[in-house]
């Protein structure tokens, strides 16, 4: 970016008003913030826009007059700042509009464009720019949020995300029941210092998450006499082992060892822990801004201007509406260069696979497979070899079922629930990340269909949990070339949103993995729909239409 370039941003989706300064020359911030508190329960919309009425002017003045001192001087300069940045979206509609009528007013006086931020993005782009990484996972784990977010063909997709609630919203909600004043995170934080661990729900599909169970079981623990430190410490353990364990396999997925954190549940150390814990055992590298950055805050939201900025990516101000729904994958990311394509390399005849839940020991030669699930440093120990010695069971008993209604899969040789292994024929060529072809992804809409017409699901059904045969360049292929593997997060069910759910993680790793998805992401859906239910599909386009980014 430009050494004299220097920006302003305004940030209020929710809670905290802000206002900050970018200088590129120092590539330094000014913030300044006024958060809002409610007195009881959780954020009030009415009076979190009062509160941004009122605060809003306060912290624009003093950015602005910060940017002043820092005009006075460069002579060359006819304005304190070349752009005025506000978050756009996600957020509250109250809020967003009294933050963009700011942001118009001051970019006309000024006479300087305006640049409309996607504040989940941002939470993205700081963490990015802060650790000079190239091409990061993000985890935002916020208030409101909770996804997974990768750069690929111009835009950061969503890999996975909450299936109901945001992770910080899900916290206060305990916190809220057994009487504690917002926010709630700090107080569990505190609480689960001297907690023990006790069993609660852990609801992980595919790169997709869901709070609400483990919410209702820790609140019928509290109700019931479960210490309230122990639920707490067991809430954390769950929660961040749920965050952590999708975290590494959006890392696998796309082939990236880069990983970054954004939102204010990020500030929480057990987290940190976690994911750094993670990341050390694949050689990954880790990086959580300071708590400033994590939090909602307007530096966020300048940097990213300047980015903007600087790639000619300004709003007139009769396109400069703000939409409470924003969503991070309606964004074209023009200041970044590449797609983001996962890297692609041949397979040797024998090689040792650290995939995201385990050790894969590859034999072309002798047709054998044998998977170890490892235990992981990072989850508690009671958790961890609770949910190794299911998934093994679970990953043998659904591959043969999948076989008996005639999905190809891999024959099983031998399975020890206890030791966390499974040994089995080997299947394939190549992942079917790294043979993309129309024909195939129509053998994986047959496939699920095959399966939920036999009430279960896969659970993991992403383009590193599907073995074809054959030239990668080649589209002719059949079905008995397309295996499904990978069945450990998978169950019987009856329920239509989990066969729904299915279909929407493949999706996700289209969208993530593909070049061009599209055309593979409609041949996907015609398949299924020729063998399987329609129903499903309706229901699968209920859950892709649900906005879950309703805020910071």
């Amino acid at each position: 970016m430009s050494r004299e370039l220097r920006v302003l941003g305004i940030e209020g989706t929710a809670w905290a008003a802000s206002a900050a300064v970018y200088d590129c020359a120092t590539d330094s911030t000014f913030i300044e913030s006024d958060a809002y508190q409610p007195e009881s329960g959780g954020i009030h919309p009415r009076e979190a826009a009062e509160h941004m009425h009122d605060a809003i002017p306060r912290v624009v003045e003093r950015a602005l007059a910060y940017a002043r001192e820092l005009a006075t001087d460069d002579p060359s300069t006819d304005a304190p700042v070349d752009a005025v940045a506000f978050s756009r979206g996600p957020g509250l509609g109250p809020c967003l509009r009294i933050v963009a009528t700011a942001a118009r007013a001051l970019a006309q006086t000024l006479s300087v464009p305006l640049v409309g931020v996607n504040h989940m993005v941002a939470h993205l782009e700081i963490g990015r720019h802060a650790a000079d990484f190239d091409d990061p996972v993000c985890l935002n784990a916020s208030g409101a949020n909770a996804h997974l977010l990768a750069y690929r063909n111009g835009r950061y997709r969503v890999l996975g995300e909450t299936m109901d609630t945001g992770v910080g919203n899900a916290i206060d909600k305990f916190t809220r029941h057994v009487g504690w004043s917002h926010p709630g995170g700090p107080k569990v934080e505190a609480a689960a210092t001297d907690g023990e661990y006790v069993e609660l729900p852990y609801v992980v599909k595919g790169m997709d998450f869901s709070f609400s169970g483990i919410m209702s079981a820790a609140k019928a623990a509290y109700d019931d006499g479960t210490p309230i430190e122990d639920v707490c410490f067991s809430l954390q353990e769950t929660i961040f082992a749920m965050l952590t364990e999708v975290s590494e396999r959006a890392l696998s997925l796309t082939g990236s060892d880069e990983l970054v954190l954004g939102g204010g549940v990020g500030q929480n150390v057990r987290l940190r822990e976690m994911l750094a814990t993670m990341c050390d055992e694949r050689d990954a590298a880790f990086f959580a801004p300071e708590s400033t950055f994590l939090r909602d805050n307007a530096g966020m939201i300048a940097v990213l201007g300047a980015k903007m900025y600087e790639a000619g990516q300004t709003l007139p101000i009769e396109q400069s509406r703000v939409d409470p729904d924003f969503r991070p994958d309606e964004v074209d990311v023009t200041w970044r260069q590449g797609d983001g394509r996962p890297s692609s390399e041949p397979e040797p005849a024998e090689r040792v696979v650290d995939g995201a839940e385990a050790v894969v020991t590859v034999d072309r030669e002798a047709g054998r497979v044998t998977k170890r699930r490892v235990a992981k440093p990072y989850r508690h120990p009671a958790l961890d070899e609770r949910l190794r010695r299911e998934r093994t069971a679970i990953e043998a008993r659904l591959t043969s079922q999948a076989r008996r209604v005639g999905v190809p899969t891999p024959v099983i040789a031998d399975v020890d629930p206890y030791a966390g292994t499974i040994e089995f024929e080997f299947v394939g060529e190549r992942d079917l990340r790294d043979g993309l072809t129309v024909d195939r992804v129509r053998d994986v809409g047959r496939h699920l269909a095959a399966i939920h017409d036999a009430g279960f699901v896969h659970g993991d059904p992403t383009t590193r949990n599907v073995r074809v045969d054959g030239d990668a360049e080649v589209g002719e292929i059949t079905s008995d070339r397309t295996s499904l593997i990978d069945f450990g997060l998978g169950y019987h069910t009856d329920h239509v949103e989990d066969y729904a759910m299915d279909l929407h993680v493949f999706d996700q790793s289209l969208v993530g993995t593909a070049s061009e998805p599209e055309p593979l992401r409609e041949a996907f859906l015609e398949a299924y729909r020729a063998a399987g239910s329609e129903t499903v599909l309706d229901r699968l386009r209920e859950v892709e239409g649900r906005g879950r980014y309703v805020g910071g």
